[in-house]
């Protein structure tokens, strides 16, 4: 593997025109591929393997047309203190705003709260329901402002009017300014770190070209494989992320065989043997964890699994290939400015930081161990306590209409009638239908737990029948999910005595339905990609221990984390410092995207930092030594990695939408733990009291793991300085 890439990285090195206008021409294709490529698809919302799922398909069957999924607005209407809705001004002023709403040109229809009595028992809030042709994205400005300028006149008459639904729902700001900042402190971090601005901005500009191949791929390949825009949300994060850290580490080591002495060709060769070997498998390690999405057996999650692990797959293609190219171009800009100023400089001695902090815990490892393991294991208890779910208009900010739409709903009909559930009767084998309905309503309106329910409405056939039925509680309250459990659970007697068979499903259940779902997912998730790159990490590491060792530490922090995040938007701590303004249960598929991001990342950070610990154990060192040798060399670019990526997910705090916040807070605090508690304090306690044992591995395992020679064993005829010439590859001088 080594000597490959050594090739690979000196053939980059002296044929760097031919690599970057290849690069070009590949960004060029499939940004070609991009723009003729037919539209994407709709996303493809699809849950298989969940009654609500199940439910919902036989409606699609039994009443064809009837789920179109056209955008809707529901406009809610509040008297003013003391008066009634059904006022006669406040009649006119509703009736005005419905019948100037259907005249949009794209309105299919729009119902009163007086036709559909749509009023609250005590007569102070309604609402209309204005449904369109169109899905939201297809409607135009004039249409929207068609159904703004009636609303605004509704205002104007002394009525209380927000609005809900999908036709003018505010787009949700990714970071704003925040995000910005963080792009901004990421760069700054660069420039510190390297003390080179082309340094710098090499590896940002390496990252943004694997982004952009991936985008484009992803577009041009939407049609034929379903893949929506919001499947290269995932590939971004990572691509970015992942492009950075990888090319950062290739140029940290090209800077230090430059400081040994080698020539730009030789120390680009040689970073790309050593450091991209580390990064090869780096790569691996993220590629299974999102590969392993497909566990979970939602498509969608399927599909931005697929994509992200072919972005960071670029990634390391560019950073093997282009970036020694792009040495090439710069041998000496890379370069610090005192090395460009002084000539030579010598390698990082033996008194740098992260020399110093290796020698701490060398002297203290039971007590940082104990600290770290206690002081992560008191982060993850609130785990204990998660609860999924997929939030609504109930976690948005106040400031948005379809919030103060939701808390107007709920306090003039009820906190579950925001979220009823949608039962589906199938009573083909039913001896009379409409009797075995009837049955199915009574029973289930003498639950416990439910308010009300629809009269039923059949299919034409007759054969099935729709009806809601409404909660007493939020659709994310703990009592709802208890209460689709319950209908649940008695229907086997209730099919029996009426020969018809009956499903609940509704925007509430569905999100029961999902969290369950990937909860269920995680622990395989966890055992599949796990299993697999503790196998991974046995054929780097030659060690039975180390892997398992990297395994416990990643499920230390990715459990402080999540624990870190109930403890925020579940349980309300420090919830106002961040702008979170309703808690409630955490995103469903939370807890899958942290472990998947997070362990891409801190198997990283665990390669390239034990890497070099095996390095310099293969060369001679003792185990001390060599954990001393790993830090002085990895620790400062690891710490300078893992920053730029907290600085990018911290700018995601800023949005104003709850669930990008959590995204954010997610994976920053996973970082945080990752990188400076288990990768810090963790590993380097484990292998000082393991000591040679950490390095051990069963010789009938040994004989049969295939060798890859990370550490570069091979390559030790190459590491010899070469004497000061100009260099032929470049024409510069070797000692700058």
């Amino acid at each position: 593997m080594a000597t490959f890439l050594y090739r690979l990285g000196r053939t980059a090195f002296r044929r760097r025109w031919y690599v970057a206008l290849i690069w070009v021409a590949v960004l060029a294709a499939v940004g070609f591929g991009a723009a003729k490529a037919p539209a994407a698809p709709d996303p493809n919302n699809s849950m298989p393997g969940i009654e609500s799922q199940k439910a919902f398909d036989l409606m699609e069957q039994r009443f064809p047309g009837t789920t179109a999924n056209g955008a809707n607005a529901r406009i809610v209407f509040v008297a003013p203190d003391g008066q009634k809705i059904t006022a006669a001004e406040n009649k006119k002023t509703i009736t005005k705003l419905v019948d100037e709403a259907a005249d949009g040109t794209q309105v299919a229809s729009a119902v009163s709260p007086f036709q559909a009595n749509a009023i609250s028992k005590d007569a102070t809030t309604a609402y209309a329901t204005v449904t369109f042709k169109v899905k939201a994205d297809d409607l135009t400005d004039a249409a929207k402002n068609h159904l703004k300028d009636a609303i605004t006149q509704a205002k104007h008459a002394g009525l209380t009017v927000e609005v809900g639904g999908d036709a003018l729902a505010t787009q949700p700001a990714a970071g704003g300014a925040t995000e910005g900042i963080g792009i901004a402190i990421a760069a700054l971090i660069l420039i510190i770190t390297f003390g080179s601005l082309t340094a710098a901005g090499l590896p940002l500009l390496t990252a943004i070209i694997g982004v952009g191949v991936s985008m484009a791929a992803i577009m041009a390949l939407s049609s034929a494989f379903g893949l929506s825009s919001t499947t290269g949300t995932l590939a971004t994060m990572l691509g970015l992320a992942c492009g950075i850290d990888y090319a950062v580490f290739i140029v940290s080591r090209y800077r230090e065989e430059r400081a040994q002495g080698h020539t730009p060709q030789q120390a680009a060769s040689l970073a790309t043997g050593t450091a991209g070997s580390a990064v090869v498998f780096a790569g691996l390690t993220v590629v299974i964890a999102l590969a392993g999405l497909s566990v979970v057996g939602i498509p969608l999650l399927t599909k931005m699994g697929l994509a992200a692990a072919g972005a960071v797959i670029i990634g390391v293609l560019i950073a093997l290939t282009l970036v020694p190219a792009l040495l090439g171009f710069w041998p000496n800009a890379v370069l610090s400015r005192r090395s460009r100023k002084h000539g030579r400089t010598k390698e990082a001695g033996a008194n740098n930081g992260g020399s110093r902090w290796a020698r701490f815990v060398l002297r203290r490892p039971l007590p940082v161990l104990l600290l770290s393991v206690v002081g992560l294991g008191t982060l993850a208890l609130p785990v204990m306590d998660l609860q999924l779910g997929m939030p609504g208009d109930e976690a948005k900010p106040t400031s948005t209409t379809e919030r103060r739409a939701y808390d107007d709903l709920a306090h003039g009909f009820g906190p579950g009638f925001n979220g009823p559930l949608t039962i589906v009767v199938d009573a083909k084998n039913a001896t009379n239908p409409k009797t075995a309905v009837t049955t199915i309503e009574k029973k289930i309106k003498a639950t416990e737990g439910v308010v009300s329910v629809s009269p039923a409405r059949f299919n034409p056939a007759g054969d099935t029948a729709v009806f809601s039925a409404v909660p007493s509680t939020a659709p994310t309250d703990t009592k709802t999910q208890n209460l689709v459990k319950t209908i649940r659970n008695e229907r086997p007697d209730t099919e029996a005595s009426t020969r018809a068979e009956f499903e609940v499903t509704g925007t509430t259940a569905l999100n029961i339905d999902v969290a369950q779902k990937t909860q269920n997912a995680l622990i395989p998730y966890l055992i599949v990609v796990v299993g697999l790159a503790i196998l991974l990490l046995m054929v780097v590491f030659r060690s039975v221990l180390v892997p398992i060792k990297a395994a416990i530490g990643f499920l230390l922090s990715v459990l402080a984390a999540l624990g870190s995040v109930v403890a925020v938007f579940q349980w309300g701590w420090l919830a106002s410092l961040l702008g979170v303004e309703t808690t409630g249960p955490i995103m469903s598929l939370m807890p899958i995207f942290l472990v998947g991001i997070v362990f891409g990342l801190a198997m990283d950070y665990e390669v390239f930092l034990v890497a070099r610990m095996r390095e310099a154990y293969v060369h001679g060192d003792s185990p001390h030594q060599a954990i001393q040798s790993g830090f002085r060399h990895s620790a400062r670019v690891v710490v300078a990695a893992a920053l730029i990526m907290m600085a990018v997910f911290s700018g995601f705090i800023g949005a104003s939408e709850s669930m990008i916040k959590m995204i954010g807070f997610g994976l920053a605090i996973a970082v945080l733990f990752d990188a400076f508690i288990v990768r810090m304090a963790f590993v380097p306690a484990v292998l000082a009291l393991l000591g040679k044992t950490a390095w051990w591995i069963p010789r009938p395992l040994d004989r049969i793991l295939p060798k890859v020679d990370v550490e570069g064993e091979a390559l030790t005829h190459h590491t010899t300085a070469t004497p000061a010439h100009d260099d032929p590859a470049t024409q510069e001088p070797a000692h700058v």
